[in-house]
C-alpha cells in the first residue's frame, strides 16, 4: 500500500503544473502557553504543495491536489521527534463541480526513553470536496469517510472545511481549515482493550501571514485540539511564530 502511495503522489507532482508550494519554518510557543504539559518549545519544518485544476477537456477532471510533510524537532538537541505527511487527490468525471476526494496520512515519533515511541497510524480516506467561493473568500469542504488502520480498525466520517481570504490586494492572508471526526476508544490493544464508544476529535490551524514581497512572509499558526494529543476532555491552543518562502 505504501509503494502504491509513493507512486501515485510523484505522478501527481510530475502531472501537474506547479500552482502554489513553500517552506515555513514555525516557533511553536506551547511550553510558554502551558509549561506543566509541554517540556520545551520547538521549531517545526512544514512543505506544502498545493495545486488547484479543473480541466473540462479530458474525461476524468483532476481537482486539488495537496501533499504536505511536517517534521517538529522536539526530540533531544532539536532532533526531529514527529513526522507526518499527509496526501490527497480529488476528481471528477460528471459535470456537478462535486468532486471524489482520496487521501492518505500518517507518521511517527520518537520519544525520550525511546521505547514508548510511536506511529501516527496509517488513515485512508474517501469522500465528496466541494470548492467554491463566498464573499471574496475561497473554501473547500470535504466530507470523507475515514479509516484508521489500528489493531481493530475504526470507520468513521469526517468533515474539513479549508479556507482561503486575502486582505489588501492579498498582502495579508488568512488561511487555514479544521477538522472534526470520531474514533472507537478500542483500538485492539491493551491500554484500549475493555474501552467502549467513540471519542470526538477536533483540530485547526488558522494562520495569519504578512507578505514581505513575492516570496518572503512573515506569520503565526494557532494549532487547536480536542482529543487529539491527550484523552483528557481539555482544549489545547498553541501558538507559533513564523517565516514562510514561496518555491
Amino acid at each position: 500500500m505504501q509503494k502504491l502511495i509513493i507512486i501515485w503522489t510523484l505522478g501527481c507532482l510530475t502531472s501537474a503544473t506547479i500552482n502554489a508550494q513553500d517552506l515555513q519554518l514555525h516557533y511553536d510557543l506551547r511550553h510558554t502557553v502551558s509549561p506543566g504539559a509541554n517540556p520545551s518549545n520547538f521549531p517545526t519544518l512544514y512543505f506544502n504543495y498545493w495545486k488547484m485544476r479543473d480541466s473540462g477537456t479530458h474525461w476524468i477532471k483532476p481537482g486539488d491536489f495537496l501533499l504536505k510533510t511536517e517534521a517538529d524537532m522536539q526530540g533531544a538537541s532539536d532532533n526531529i521527534g514527529k513526522f507526518f505527511i499527509q496526501v490527497g487527490q480529488s476528481f471528477r468525471a460528471w459535470t456537478p463541480k462535486i468532486f471524489l476526494q482520496l487521501q492518505y496520512s500518517g507518521g511517527g515519533g520518537i520519544t525520550q526513553p525511546t521505547e514508548y515511541s510511536y506511529y501516527i497510524t496509517n488513515t485512508y480516506q474517501a469522500g465528496a470536496e466541494i470548492p467554491f467561493q463566498w464573499k471574496g473568500a475561497f473554501l473547500t469542504t470535504v466530507l470523507d469517510y475515514k479509516l484508521v488502520a489500528y489493531t481493530k480498525p475504526t470507520n468513521d466520517p469526517i468533515f474539513t472545511q479549508y479556507w482561503y481570504k486575502g486582505f489588501f490586494y492579498y498582502k495579508l492572508e488568512f488561511i487555514g481549515d479544521f477538522s472534526i471526526w470520531t474514533e472507537n476508544k478500542n483500538h485492539g490493544d491493551e491500554t484500549t482493550a475493555g474501552l467502549k464508544g467513540k471519542r470526538f476529535f477536533f483540530f485547526a490551524e488558522p494562520q495569519l501571514w504578512y507578505k514581505l514581497n513575492k516570496i518572503f512572509a512573515l506569520g503565526s499558526k494557532l494549532n487547536c485540539y480536542y482529543h487529539v494529543n491527550i484523552i483528557a476532555n481539555i482544549w489545547q491552543a498553541y501558538p507559533t511564530v513564523a517565516v514562510r518562502v514561496k518555491l
